[in-house]
């Protein structure tokens, strides 16, 4: 007998721990930016594996290297030699700056080793500079330095020696510094944070700042990297280089592969035995980083990503025109937000219910991962998908129910078709009361905001 959807969902119910939100959703195939559940339903998946499968699922090129090394050598310890890891490492260097690379299973391990790599060569000092609203995996040194307090609540004392400043913000930077600091990490574009875009005279003044204070740029690229914003990695679109670059996601195609990539004198202070892992670099993870690379190349996906995106862009743009409910739209390449005004997370049900995949990230910021392979007829159906669910909630919100683009509630103000529900966040609504309560919020600096029965209006 064949299982259902119900089946899987109760032996994960038995022996999986939940540590994930689930849609009840059980894929079993991929191809391209295509996927079918359990009963043989397809979707259209604008958020293949969280940007794992930027060149789509079981890409032919992935899939090929896979089985051809497979048929010869798995693993191969890190004693020894084997010339995919050597290629590999080429590769990567190649196309970015010129350094060493050493590689991880996953971005969380990779920002682990950017860690222990950043104290070693700090050589007493040991202080990292990390921005608000950051996310860098869930490993012990990974969570610590992320900006985000909700995934770290429960998991107290986190390692010390992260200093959090603002996204955006040079002068908090410079504020922060002390004579144990050796490094800043950053993301160029946050992913989970809202898809929020490095300005470039942040980066380019960080990267000045850096040097003069002789510290590690460290660029988180485990989510922009390998194409994903139209060049093989979000630095280059700021005329700087890195002093660490962290990768994964899209590097392996699909397939658990990470990197760190290191200039040569930052590399040369990790010496044998000061850092190791038993799977990184293996000979079928370094095989499917190399069919990525044709596969981006030869394909020519870089300039895909560029001509795509600006459909895209263009598309929206023109929606949020029509429609009050959407606020910014924002990102870079294949990595575009849609931040609303209402919760998005029941604009995510929707497009599932109408076969098609998106994120949802900070409540309000619709997620956006094309895979670069993704034809222009696969775009506009997902996009008239997103665009019909868009209008049906825009409609659904009373008139006069968005609150203001100056109101400090803004994000935080949510209608429903059923009504208005009272939301919470940290300790209770800024500057006063809560607005379901119906009384003054005592927040607006030129009027109070009362709930009426169309919406918020001024008094």
């Amino acid at each position: 007998m064949s299982q259902t959807t119900q089946d899987v969902i109760k032996q994960y119910d038995r022996y999986v721990m939940n540590t994930y939100v689930r849609s009840p959703l059980v894929i079993t195939k991929g191809k391209g930016s295509r996927v079918w559940d359990i009963d043989g339903r397809e979707y259209l998946d604008l958020f293949p594996g969280w940007g794992v499968s930027g060149l789509g699922h079981n890409h032919p090129w992935v899939t090929t290297a896979i089985r051809g090394q497979a048929g010869r050598m798995f693993h191969v310890p890190n004693n020894y030699y084997h010339p995919l890891q050597a290629k590999a490492a080429k590769q990567l260097v190649d196309v970015s700056f010129d350094g060493k690379v050493f590689f991880t299973n996953s971005g969380a391990e990779a920002v682990d080793t950017a860690v222990k790599l950043s104290r070693r060569w700090g050589n007493g000092r040991y202080e990292i500079i990390v921005m608000e609203q950051s996310f860098h995996g869930r490993t012990m040194a990974a969570l610590s330095a992320t900006g985000q307090s909700k995934y770290q609540q429960g998991f107290e004392p986190l390692l010390p020696g992260f200093v959090r400043v603002p996204f955006n913000d040079l002068r908090a930077i410079e504020a922060a510094l002390t004579p144990k600091t050796c490094a800043v990490l950053v993301e160029p574009i946050q992913g989970e944070g809202g898809v929020r875009v490095a300005e470039a005279s942040f980066l380019s003044g960080l990267r000045q700042l850096c040097d003069t204070r002789k510290l590690l740029l460290i660029a988180d690229e485990v989510q922009t990297g390998m194409g994903r914003t139209g060049k093989w990695f979000g630095y280059q679109h700021y005329n700087i280089e890195p002093d660490v670059m962290l990768l994964a996601k899209t590097l392996g195609g699909g397939f658990p592969i990470g990197a760190v990539i290191a200039k040569r004198a930052v590399a040369d202070v990790l010496t044998p035995g000061t850092h190791a892992t038993t799977y990184g670099g293996s000979p079928l993870g370094c095989a499917c980083i190399l069919a990525v690379f044709e596969a981006v190349e030869k394909q020519r996906l870089l300039e895909r990503v560029n001509t795509f995106s600006a459909y895209i862009v263009q598309r929206l743009l023109e929606l949020k025109q029509r429609l009050p409910i959407i606020r910014e739209i924002r990102g870079r390449g294949f990595m575009i937000g849609i931040e609303l005004t209402i919760d998005g997370r029941p604009i995510v049900e929707a497009c599932r219910a109408k076969q098609l995949l998106i994120n949802c990230t900070q409540e309000r910021v619709l997620r956006l991962l094309p895979a670069m392979t993704i034809t222009r007829a696969q775009l506009d159906r997902a996009l008239t998908i997103l665009e019909a669910v868009l209008a049906e909630s825009s409609a659904s919100v009373p008139p006069g129910s968005t609150p203001p683009s100056g109101h400090p509630h803004a994000s935080l103000c949510e209608a429903k078709r059923w009504g208005w529900t009272k939301r919470w966040y940290l300790s209770g609504w800024e500057g006063g009361m809560s607005p379901a309560s119906g009384r003054d919020c005592g927040c607006h600096p030129l009027s109070c905001f009362r709930k009426k029965a169309g919406g918020w209006g001024s008094t």
